[in-house]
């Protein structure tokens, strides 16, 4: 990699400078501006300087990256330029080129097979340009900062209360730009002692969860790394309610952050039915159960393997912490959320929970990660509201999807049917009430009391938006029953 021109770093919003815009061969033009998420190409096309690659010489390409202008030319041969897939991915609200070394085309003119050493390369390098010099390890005496020391100081200032159940998650992900996972979970593994706990190398740990952020898909409006981010957070706040601090093992604790870091690990943005449906080759695998937590899992089991995070612990504890890692993964299946919830509240009703019995922990972290999965409606109603917003969006793009490939729409999904009031109105009635009523039977904490009061206070205020559209006479309104009764398979409604 060749760096062929360089500016002084820059704040995020400024835009580039014009007398850089203005430089022949600074930024070179493109004949698919659309891969930088340029509002109008044609503009690009007019204007020197635009961001892109020249078609004169394809082993060139520019790029404008966060926080800085910095001007690059990837150097490729043409056996391996011929192997390349490019496509585009955001973060946030600022675009930046994706290049996916994933995706390797096979061509009848390729001059012979490419070795697996040199596939393992490209599949290192995706992840080596996604990952800042901070990520990858440098002394932290002289860090290269993402943004300048006020963005950073303030996403310091806020990991200072991350046991508050009123962190914003949304602010923190701006403030850490776009690395809310990696910032987050790193830290809590810090302030919980798992590095010393369990010597793990810095540089694997900040190496695995880089390669588990760039895992999730940025453009899933909902699932993607700010939810695991999100899930993350929500965890640490269980972890810390009285009943688990004083039982829970550092080895439980490792267990719980993992597995809430990795439970949507590289989720397509549909559900497992859409899969199903399409004959999609993950449902063929997984036999139709469980699809999505079982490519979760797995997906989570090959990055530590990958990453060598815990290569230095005995086979035995490896491999127990896989099987534990996938139990608690599987748990967050909706389709099972019955089964879980009858055994709790058994073990309620019988008063017989004992958590110095490994296994009763265990099913508790599972309890605990379900509702941390699932917490967002026990949130303040201005973060409920924006994941609310989210998730619809996620459920409508299936949809959209779905009659253009002219298949039957999946229950939440039809936006000519459906609104987001009664999406919500059902999702709590019949998900999240019962789940969250039983854990504060189980630890009534000020906390668990916070989260049930959020959770009728949003859950009035769609009830509100709900009756206002009815009183307005919207003729695409349809009744709160209709949609309570798809939110959850048969078995569920019968709970």
């Amino acid at each position: 990699m060749e760096v062929c021109y360089q500016l002084p770093v820059l704040p995020l919003d400024r835009p580039v400078p014009k007398h850089v815009l203005t430089r022949r061969g600074a930024i070179s033009f493109s004949s698919s501006s659309s891969l930088f998420g340029c509002p109008d190409p044609r503009q690009l096309s007019q204007r020197r300087g635009a961001i892109s690659y020249d078609s004169s010489d394809q082993t060139a390409l520019y790029i404008r990256m966060l926080g800085a202008c910095v001007i690059f030319k990837l150097l490729f041969s043409r056996d391996v330029r011929s192997r390349v897939g490019f496509e585009t991915e955001r973060r946030g609200s600022h675009p930046y080129l994706y290049v996916d070394f994933r995706i390797l085309h096979s061509h009848p003119e390729s001059v012979g097979p490419v070795s697996a050493r040199k596939i393992r390369r490209l599949l290192s390098f995706q992840r080596y340009l996604h990952s800042s010099r901070f990520f990858r390890g440098f002394p932290p005496q002289n860090p290269l900062y993402i943004l300048d020391d006020d963005y950073t100081g303030q996403a310091k200032c806020m990991l200072e209360k991350v046991g508050s159940w009123n962190f914003d998650i949304f602010l923190f992900d701006r403030l850490s730009n776009g690395n809310s996972l990696v910032s987050l979970t790193f830290h809590l593994f810090k302030r919980y002692g798992l590095i010393e706990i369990f010597r793990l190398d810095m540089v694997k740990l900040r190496r695995f969860l880089v390669m588990v952020q760039e895992d999730y898909h940025s453009q899933n409006p909902y699932h993607n790394a700010v939810h695991a981010a999100d899930v993350t957070q929500a965890m640490h706040c269980y972890l810390k309610e009285p009943k688990l601090a004083k039982s829970l093992t550092s080895w439980d604790i490792l267990l719980g952050l993992l597995a809430a870091t990795t439970h949507d690990l590289d989720h397509p943005g549909v559900n497992q039915h859409f899969l199903i449906k399409t004959n999609h080759y993950l449902a063929t695998l997984y036999k139709n159960t469980s699809v999505l937590e079982n490519h979760h899992w797995r997906s989570a089991v090959g990055l530590l393997r990958e990453s060598g995070l815990f290569a230095h612990l005995p086979l035995e504890d490896r491999l127990g912490m896989e099987r534990q890692l996938g139990s608690l993964i599987l748990a967050t299946d909706i389709s099972r959320q019955n089964e879980y919830l009858l055994q709790f509240r058994t073990h309620l009703d019988r008063e017989d929970l004992r958590l110095d019995d490994a296994g009763h922990r265990h099913f508790i972290l599972q309890m605990a990660l379900k509702c941390a999965d699932i917490c967002n409606p026990c949130r303040t109603w201005e973060l409920s509201k924006q994941w609310s917003e989210k998730v619809t969006e996620e459920f409508f793009h299936q949809g959209d999807v779905e009659k253009k490939h002219k298949l039957d729409v999946s229950p939440l999904c039809d936006r000519q049917t459906q609104t987001i009031e009664n999406i919500q109105m059902g999702f709590m009635t019949y998900v999240v009430e019962p789940l969250f009523v039983e854990w504060a039977r189980f630890s009534d904490t000020k906390l668990s009391q916070t989260m049930l009061g959020y959770l009728a206070l949003n859950k009035a205020g769609w009830r509100g938006m709900v009756q206002e559209q009815a009183s307005s006479g919207d003729d695409t309104d349809p009744t709160l029953e209709e949609t309570d009764s798809d939110i959850l398979p048969q078995e569920s409604r019968e709970l």
